[in-house]
């Protein structure tokens, strides 16, 4: 039983993209006509009542400590909507005060001026989805900007007034190599983005590119690209804290730290997942991922894909899966807190862990070696029965 909820945050997910990329496997369709977006923000809406009458005695009182509109592409929706989403929310739950509210947006589908509106609306921290600052690799992304747009898009944010901003970059890119990499690096720190999310290409089932796989660089040099990289990045001040993240000092993504220290959080909109803990144990909702099934029934039970109470015998891996991925790792007693068992359920798998060098043999701390991140899947599975 949990004694103590972990902190609260709210996923919006926003479906539609201009294009979809033929490497994603996220809940994420192409734009047709012109899709419903003030009609969405209803639903969304109808869908926030919905979850808090259902969780109604696990969530009062709770304050949202971080908001993440992901997608697709959220920048397709206007700032107005935006805003419109973020006050009916407010009215509806306790924030922080200084709660954190990120929106991740296409360099390529953002208009001039709009960054203005968005700050006003309440979005505080912008995640841009650069990929890659070399125009032929991304024209194999699919994506639909360039170099020069993706860094003029950050610099008109900046000129907005926003000092929270992240670029996402992937690397193992098609062709790439260790030098074509850290070129992108050095032009993602240019721009001085406070947060910087460095992560591996790979193929995902059910993508154009698992289908036809392009040529990637071997595992050996995806590895000397990932430690290039991750001593470039750490030369220039931004420190590693998690797998994929990277952050000046103070400036760490708060919504995606809840995720690993397995927080609770609401997941809103098409294809949403969402965790919440109450005194019968810790549930996942996820809602119907196409956007047409999810807005014909607003607030309704039709909106959720499925229910479940995570098993006793799942959590430890369930935990684990999140909180191996920071680097410093969580503090013991936090699995306890976050999962309601005791630190015993997991004390055979992580003596076994140890004893192979993946964890270091820290009593008051979960924290994986040098080792143990470099086979991170085989760790995480460890606690898998």
């Amino acid at each position: 039983m949990l004694l103590t909820p972990p902190p609260l945050s709210l996923y919006v997910h926003m479906p539609w993209c201009v294009k979809k990329c033929p490497y994603c496997d996220f809940n994420s369709h192409g734009v047709r006509g012109a899709p419903p977006y003030e009609a969405y923000i209803d639903v969304l809406l109808a869908d926030l009542d919905a979850d808090l009458r259902d969780f109604a005695q696990a969530l009062h009182g709770r304050p949202v400590e971080t908001v993440f509109f992901g997608g697709g592409t959220p920048s397709l929706f206007a700032p107005e909507l935006v805003g419109r989403f973020l006050d009916g929310a407010r009215e509806r739950l306790p924030f922080a005060a200084d709660a954190e509210v990120t929106l991740e947006t296409n360099p390529g589908t953002v208009e001039h001026g709009r960054f203005d509106g968005y700050l006003a609306a309440g979005v505080n921290r912008i995640s841009f989805g650069v990929q890659s600052f070399d125009d032929d690799k991304l024209r194999r992304l699919g994506r639909i900007h360039s170099a020069g747009e993706a860094e003029e898009a950050v610099r008109q944010a900046q000129d907005a007034g926003y000092s929270n901003i992240n670029l996402d970059l992937m690397y193992a890119l098609p062709q790439q190599t260790l030098e074509g990499a850290l070129e992108d690096v050095e032009r993602a720190i240019a721009l001085g983005p406070t947060h910087i999310s460095h992560y591996q290409l790979t193929l995902e089932p059910n993508t154009v590119f698992a289908a036809n796989p392009p040529p990637l660089p071997d595992d050996d040099a995806a590895w000397a690209i990932q430690e290039a990289c991750e001593a470039r990045l750490a030369a220039a001040g931004y420190g590693q804290y998690e797998i994929s993240a990277y952050a000046q000092p103070g400036r760490r993504c708060a919504h995606n730290l809840n995720y690993w220290r397995f927080g609770d959080y609401l997941g809103i909109g098409a294809g949403a997942h969402g965790k919440i803990s109450d005194a019968s144990g810790v549930h996942r909702r996820w809602k119907s991922r196409h956007p047409n099934a999810y807005m014909d029934a607003p607030g309704l039970p039709a909106r959720i894909g499925g229910d479940s109470l995570i098993e006793a015998a799942d959590l430890p891996f369930e935990y684990m899966l999140n909180a191996l991925r920071l680097i410093d790792g969580v503090p013991a007693a936090d699995f306890a807190q976050r999962t309601g068992l005791p630190a015993a359920a997991i004390a055979a798998d992580r003596a076994a862990c140890i004893a192979r060098g993946w964890l270091h043999d820290e009593p008051d701390r979960l924290k994986t070696t040098e080792l143990g991140q470099r086979f991170l899947n085989d760790v995480i599975g460890a606690f898998m029965h």
